[in-house]
């Protein structure tokens, strides 16, 4: 009864919005200049997506990570590991990603083809260290998603103060290498940080001056961390204007219509105008 009810409400939450006519992002671009060990944000348009958005204060609602064909990845077991989650076509672009509903699982990239995205790469990763981040978070394949943590997230929006002591959040009680549930985030951070790469760790200072880093909670990530972290450069590829002054080119409506979004534009009687100081002085 509990798997029925949790399923319904998984199949509620994971209900999306049409696609946009028109993309943000030039998706045929994006997926000739993808590299293995790139991380893809996602701007969702299902209902889970919009209260990640409230919790998180971020368009991106999503993360996954790139892992190439099959062919491309060096790891015998690996290799094998991923062939058995994902029998489709081998020369297919691959992703691992963590759903709710289904857990960890592979995905063609061409699922998001549709969707605003974002690459971010790993600053100077060494190939070797990126066979060794995918055969890391291939591990993760076939674990549950924690919707939990999606209300632990939510928790941080409430004054501590107002909570009773029993209604303490769980990400302090994390323990490492509990793989059994997960979130699209942790298996990315966790994927990397087991290999020494930073994502956004805990950097204290010594009294005899000297740092030391420490591995933060991964369950306390979100997909827009590595859109802000330091060591991953930001690739973007817009459906227009990418190239060098091509905005001058750009086909901008000259009626002045203003938009919300795609589906809600209007025409406003007039424009607030910048207040004249010398009929101010009158």
């Amino acid at each position: 009864m509990l798997s029925w009810v949790s399923k319904k409400i998984a199949d509620f939450l994971n209900q999306s919005r049409e696609v946009q006519e028109t993309p943000f992002c030039d998706f045929s671009r994006l997926r000739f200049e993808i590299r293995s060990c790139d991380v893809i944000l996602v701007e969702g348009r299902t209902r889970i997506g919009d209260i990640i958005k409230t919790i998180t204060l971020s368009r991106w609602t999503h993360a996954a990570l790139f892992v190439g064909r099959l062919s491309e990845i060096e790891d015998e077991e690996t290799r094998k590991l991923i062939e058995s989650y994902y029998p489709g076509d081998q020369s297919e672009q691959l992703i691992i990603e963590s759903l709710l509903g289904e857990g960890t699982i592979i995905s063609p990239l061409t699922k998001y083809q549709y969707d605003n995205l974002r690459i971010c790469r790993p600053k100077e990763i060494s190939p070797q260290d990126v066979q060794k981040v995918i055969n890391t978070a291939a591990r993760y394949l076939g674990s549950r998603y924690d919707m939990r943590h999606v209300l632990d997230l939510a928790r941080f929006l409430v004054p501590y103060w107002f909570l009773p002591r029993r209604w303490s959040s769980s990400l302090l009680q994390y323990k490492a290498g509990d793989m059994t549930r997960t979130i699209c985030s942790t298996v990315l951070v966790e994927a990397f940080a087991s290999n020494q790469y930073p994502v956004l760790p805990v950097i204290q200072r010594t009294e005899d001056g000297q740092y030391i880093w420490s591995r933060r909670n991964p369950k306390l990530f979100i997909p827009s961390d590595f859109d802000y972290s330091p060591y991953f450069d930001v690739i973007k590829y817009p459906f227009l204007g990418d190239e060098k002054a091509i905005y001058k080119k750009l086909p901008w409506d000259e009626i002045g219509v203003i938009c919300n979004d795609e589906n809600e534009c209007f025409l406003p009687d007039k424009l607030d105008e910048p207040e004249d100081k010398d009929s101010k002085k009158q």
